[in-house]
């Protein structure tokens, strides 16, 4: 078999000018979930071009999984004092964050401040420095890549005692049901659909991220009253569930079923949710009707709200 030759590509070559060509297209759900995979996070894109202090940060983003904020910064050349400069003020801004220094190359300086930084803040706030490169092979389309040049002390170790010490826990009957349900359930939307959940748990719930941090949907079990659900859940913004349900009609027309809606005006947040009745998960001859259930409403609601949820704007 003859293999093909790796070939670097220039990055200026595919975008131009940072702010118009590599932050847009960084910003895309698949691309942020290819740097996600490359960190061990769940990034969710919050805004562009954030406001944070006297400088304007690039992409500000969620992770899901800490429920933290995320603060990217792009710098297609070698780096230098000027960004670092502008990092250190983003975390003063805003306390609590990690921030991601993505450039073409690190000078070693910067690289070893970086990694002092990490050193002597908190868990709070959190450096990780990543090389962004281009390959291809022939004439196929350039594919990205990314290095991570520096991250916090210990950041696998701690990311695989966390897991450990999850898996370790001591569960209940209930959960080690839950765990084995939503394990079932994501096999089944892997290996069938193109729907992609969190990591399953033990607990009641099953995320699955639509690109925004504040707007999820998520699969449920109700255990105390023998039901199913799965709901869109808006959080903070009341405008965001005023824009989905002014489409109330046509939502519930392209799902096939009528959903509760609730505002819910004295809470943080609203739901848009569908419920199943007479589903008690210890039953286990019925959980093959219950996982089709969850998978046929988990593709629904993802093709029905996956592009309505990125088109919501802030009112």
């Amino acid at each position: 078999m003859e293999l093909g030759l790796l070939e670097r590509v220039d990055l200026r070559s595919i975008w131009e000018n940072e702010a118009n060509h590599f932050t847009p297209w960084l910003a895309s759900e698949e691309k942020i979930s290819l740097l996600s995979d490359t960190l061990g996070m769940n990034l969710e894109l919050e805004a562009q071009e954030k406001q944070v202090g006297p400088f304007r940060a690039d992409i500000l983003c969620k992770d899901s999984y800490s429920d933290s904020w995320v603060l990217i910064e792009n710098q297609l050349e070698i780096t230098d004092h000027l960004h670092l400069g502008q990092l250190l003020t983003y975390a003063a801004g805003l306390h609590a964050v990690s921030i991601i220094w993505i450039a073409s190359k690190f000078r070693e300086e910067h690289r070893a401040a970086l990694d002092w930084l990490n050193e002597i803040t908190g868990d709070n706030v959190q450096f990780f420095g990543c090389e962004v490169e281009l390959w291809k092979i022939a004439d196929s389309p350039p594919a990205p890549k990314f290095n991570i040049i520096s991250k916090p002390n210990d950041w696998s170790r701690q990311a695989g005692k966390a897991a450990k010490s999850l898996e370790n826990e001591e569960l209940t009957e209930t959960q080690l049901l839950q765990k084995e349900y939503w394990g079932q359930l994501c096999t089944i939307l892997l290996e069938q659909t193109n729907t992609k959940p969190s990591k399953p748990t033990h607990r009641n719930y099953l995320n699955f991220p639509l690109g925004r941090s504040d707007v999820i949907f998520t699969c449920l079990i109700l255990n105390r009253d023998n039901k199913l659900a799965i709901e869109l859940r808006v959080r903070s913004n009341k405008s965001y569930y005023h824009q989905l349900h002014s489409q109330k009609d046509e939502i519930e027309s392209e799902l096939g079923y009528k959903l509760t809606w609730m505002e819910q005006p004295d809470s943080n947040v609203s739901r848009i949710m569908l419920f199943k009745d007479n589903s008690d998960l210890n039953i286990r001859e019925h959980w093959a009707n219950f996982l089709e259930w969850h998978k046929n409403l988990a593709v629904k609601f993802d093709e029905v709200f996956r592009e309505r949820v990125k088109l919501l704007k802030s009112e």
